[in-house]
């Protein structure tokens, strides 16, 4: 019996032994993978301090040399410009000059006062004064003239001439003049001529909208000046202003020194104050001027948000008066704008993740700013642990944790009782408006609001919070076609979108200041809401709604849907109001919904969206006992065990829960685990230029194919034409290589209705994620030939997103039973192919799979034998089925 035991476990103890030593192996390779990259670092890092070396002296002498060969081509040519704009420029203020000689002299002495002799002067004064006039005007009709006596111009030479007039531009333009003055002089007018001022001064009748909206005044924010204030700046003395005016007008100006002192006295430091107080563009700069910065240290500050990291940057580079990417810079996802120079450096909290992977103890920074902490999003929560854990051992690191709400008590118990610095924030006061009834149609009540303000309400910009980019556009639609019924009756009347996908030059018209006698209208996402300070705002409107990330762990679905925001963040938007003067903030909701129906608080990101690359992350930095991690609101714990769980089937862990060597390739890709999986697969099968392809376009595919309504038919006709048969990945691969084949042409772009912005950026991602690629040791191979492979590479990183057709013709997910559609944008909406694979789910009337392709059931098996069954596996649709439903994936040669 005993012989039989012993037998029977000889085998399973071999088994667990040949585990452990792989386990061991893997660990082994895992460590001397990441050494090896810690190498590689270090030899490509610059160290600032001997960076002056000979290389540094030969690359000056190089620039002298070429400064010094363009100073002598050029310095004739511009000493012949200075002297004719010179001799121009004499000539002005001579006559200038003479004119005003011939006035003080006729002031002075009157004529009879003055000589026969001086009379005669005064005299030849006023006619050279004249025949200067008249030969000024003589050039100008010579310009104007169309025919004259033309130079000498030599053999081989062109004369040039110069149009004045733009509509001289114009074919058969002297005919039109010629209409147009005739027209001119036969139109009969009547009524006084100054009609039109007399009109202006009488007192304007207030233009009647056809439809308005109740408001109730309910409460009034309290600011730190009076309605009555003389310190109100107007738009003319703001222009005035020069920067440093500007930054002494700030509420955190007069506590310069007192910061400073606080920050250090103390190592953690919660800093409160409103958005607009200065913050985020003033403390680091305080902080330079500290000497924080010396000894090659340098000052980092995280913000949530992309777009503030780049705008805000780019703010303070302005006001240091140095070039963006030197001293004060950026780093972003995919987008590094910084130098071995900078010493002031904004970053996406995710970009602070990632460094903390080369540099755990945050070496070559002395101060680091957690900024817009209240937004509370995944990364912010994740650094908060890191952070305060960093702290502890690293005493000369001091930590600001910056807020605008009046949570700072909670970050002060998190970081042990941390001091709290507060700064007055809002410098007027705002009057809150609340509709009489609920709002049926919120962005048709914002039109409303908006016309109804501009139609009643003294000057001032109006922002309105809106909740993507759709609904930006719809309203900015809307607006345009009201805005030209109304014609002249009303002031200009300036309509500017801004949220996270549009072009930097386009979101730059935001901050340009108003003309005169206008009024500009702000369409906003929530970015506006905290991240971006615009000057000028006087009204508000707030309809009451975001968009949040959910993720529900039982279905492992992630949903984008429409909620309404908390309390907290109606008062933030309110706040915007009050900066410049006292506003108006007019939200579309009742009283009783802002009181009753309103959490006080945003549930954090943490606890509501999918966790699988943070816990890749946090397992890369070490932490292995996520459940005990110091987190501010812990996420629950079936989220976390639901992303330990997609780690391990993606082979990112082991069974131990260890970090594996594909593990941590995969956490040096900045992307989502399943893509880091399909890029690392691509490897094995000998596609990874056609991989790092598709994982470009995926990172920007919502962004690439546009609709304008009025060629809607070319739009889809164009985007058919890139239609692959075995799915959409393999469509984004097809435009993206016609567009390498075009040159990178903006033409073909117009041409296909694709956008260029985002095909560029596509190409940004694309190069970043070969050097990636490269750095964690993928050869960078290609197979053109078919597409078998690269669906298999697809394959191997979304095998949890495969769904397979039902016998009622519908799709349902394999693993959780969930009835999903195809989207009809895809290639695929019109083949259904019995196995699909998406990149995700879209939930907006349906449940929508987004980028399908087709694959085959056993490529499952061959991939994921570990997370599938042969079982769950059999196809359905071999049974009885309907002849026009299902079709088999087409074999390749």
């Amino acid at each position: 019996m005993s012989k039989h035991s012993r037998h029977r476990k000889s085998p399973s103890s071999d088994e667990s032994s040949e585990e452990d030593a792989e386990r061991r192996r893997d660990l082994k390779e895992r460590d001397e993978f990441a050494k090896r990259l810690k190498q590689r670092d270090e030899g490509q890092t610059r160290n600032v301090a001997s960076s002056s070396g000979n290389r540094g002296y030969a690359d000056a002498a190089k620039r002298l040399k070429l400064e010094t060969e363009d100073r002598e081509k050029l310095l004739p040519q511009l000493r012949v410009q200075s002297r004719r704009q010179y001799l121009e420029k004499r000539k002005e203020d001579k006559v200038a000059e003479l004119e005003a000689d011939i006035r003080d002299d006729e002031y002075l002495f009157p004529d009879a006062e003055i000589t026969e002799r001086e009379r005669r002067d005064r005299e030849y004064k006023k006619n050279l004064l004249q025949i200067a006039k008249e030969h000024e005007k003589a050039r100008e009709l010579e310009r104007v003239q169309r025919y004259r006596m033309p130079k000498d111009v030599k053999k081989g030479e062109t004369e040039e001439y110069v149009e004045v007039d733009e509509r001289e531009r114009m074919p058969h333009s002297e005919q039109k003049k010629w209409e147009a003055e005739q027209l001119a002089s036969a139109v009969y007018k009547f009524g006084s001529k100054d009609a039109k001022e007399r009109a202006a001064q009488q007192e304007e009748y207030e233009l009647l909208l056809d439809e308005q909206i109740d408001f109730i005044q309910a409460l009034q924010m309290g600011g730190t000046k009076e309605k009555d204030s003389k310190r109100e700046i107007s738009e003319a003395e703001k222009k005035k202003m020069t920067i440093e005016e500007t930054q002494k007008s700030l509420p955190i100006y007069p506590f310069k020194q007192d910061l400073i002192a606080a920050i250090n006295e103390h190592q953690v430091l919660i800093i409160e104050g409103e958005t607009g107080s200065g913050k985020t563009t003033q403390i680091p700069q305080y902080l330079y001027e500290a000497g924080f910065t010396n000894d090659g240290k340098k000052v980092g500050c995280t913000q949530p948000r992309r777009v503030a990291a780049m705008s805000v940057a780019a703010r303070v580079a302005e006001e240091m008066s140095v070039k963006l990417g030197n001293e004060v810079g950026y780093s972003i996802r995919f987008e590094d704008c910084t130098t071995e120079r900078t010493v002031i450096k904004y970053m996406t909290d995710g970009t602070l993740h990632r460094e903390f992977l080369s540099e755990p103890d945050l070496a070559t920074y002395s101060v680091m700013i957690i900024d817009e902490a209240h937004e509370r999003t995944l990364h912010t929560d994740i650094l908060f642990g890191l952070v305060k854990d960093i702290a502890r051992f690293r005493k000369d690191l001091k930590l600001l944790i910056s807020s605008a709400t009046l949570d700072a008590e909670k970050f002060s118990d998190f970081f042990d009782k941390a001091p709290i610095f507060r700064i007055p924030g809002r410098r007027y006061p705002v009057d809150i408006f609340y509709t009489k009834a609920p709002e049926a149609d919120y962005i048709d009540a914002c039109v409303v609001s908006v016309l109804q303000i501009h139609a009643t309400q003294p000057l001032g910009d109006i922002l309105v919070f809106l909740t993507g980019q759709e609904e930006i556009e719809a309203c900015q639609e809307m607006l345009q076609d009201r805005v030209k019924r109304l014609g002249s009756k009303l002031k200009e009347l300036i309509i500017l979108p801004i949220y996270a996908n549009l072009p930097s030059d386009m979101q730059a018209k935001i901050f340009e200041p108003t003309p005169p006698n206008a009024r500009k209208v702000i369409l906003a996402t929530n970015i506006a809401e905290t991240s971006l300070t615009i000057d000028n705002i006087i009204y508000v409107i707030d309809p009451g709604f975001a968009k949040q990330n959910n993720f529900n762990s039982r279905t492992g679905m992630e949903t984008l849907l429409v909620v309404p925001i908390s309390k907290a963040s109606a008062n933030q938007r309110a706040g915007r109001a009050g900066r410049v003067a006292p506003g108006k903030c007019f939200r579309l909701y009742t009283a009783w919904a802002y009181n009753n129906e309103l959490e006080d608080n945003t549930v954090p990101e943490i606890q509501r969206i999918n966790l699988g690359n943070a816990v890749l992350m946090l397992k890369t930095l070490g932490i292995h006992d996520l459940l005990h991690f110091d987190f501010l609101d812990p996420p629950p714990h079936q989220t976390l065990i639901l992303a330990l769980e997609q780690l391990y089937a993606l082979g990112a862990l082991n069974h131990h829960g260890e970090l594996t060597k594909l593990g941590r390739r995969m956490a040096e890709f900045p992307v989502d685990p399943m893509m880091g999986k399909m890029l690392l697969a691509s490897e094995k099968y000998k596609c990874s230029e056609e991989i790092v392809t598709i994982a470009a376009m995926l990172s920007v595919n919502g962004a690439i194919f546009y609709r304008p309504k009025d060629k809607i038919i070319h739009a889809d006709t164009a985007r058919k034409n890139f239609n692959h048969r075995n799915g959409d990945h393999l469509s984004l691969m097809q435009v993206y290589n016609q567009w390498v084949e075009s040159d990178y042409s903006t033409q073909w772009c117009y041409e296909n209705f694709i956008q260029y912005r985002s095909m560029k950026r596509a190409r940004d991602v694309r190069e970043q994620l070969v050097g990636l690629m490269q750095r964690v040791e993928i050869e960078m191979v290609s197979s053109v030939t078919e597409t078998t492979n690269i669906r298999k590479a697809i394959t191997a990183g979304y095998f949890y997103h495969v769904a397979r057709l039902s016998k009622g013709g519908n799709y349902k997910t394999v693993k959780h039973n969930q009835d999903v559609m195809i989207h009809p944008n895809s290639a695929l909406f019109e083949d259904l192919p019995r196995w699909l694979l998406y990149h995700e789910l879209v939930f907006t009337t349906k449940e929508f799979m987004r980028s399908v392709i087709d694959i085959e059931s056993k490529w499952l098996l061959e991939v994921a034998p570990h997370y599938y069954k042969p079982k769950e596996l059999e196809d359905p649709t071999n049974k009885k089925m309907p002849k026009t439903i299902g079709r088999a994936a087409p074999t390749e040669k």
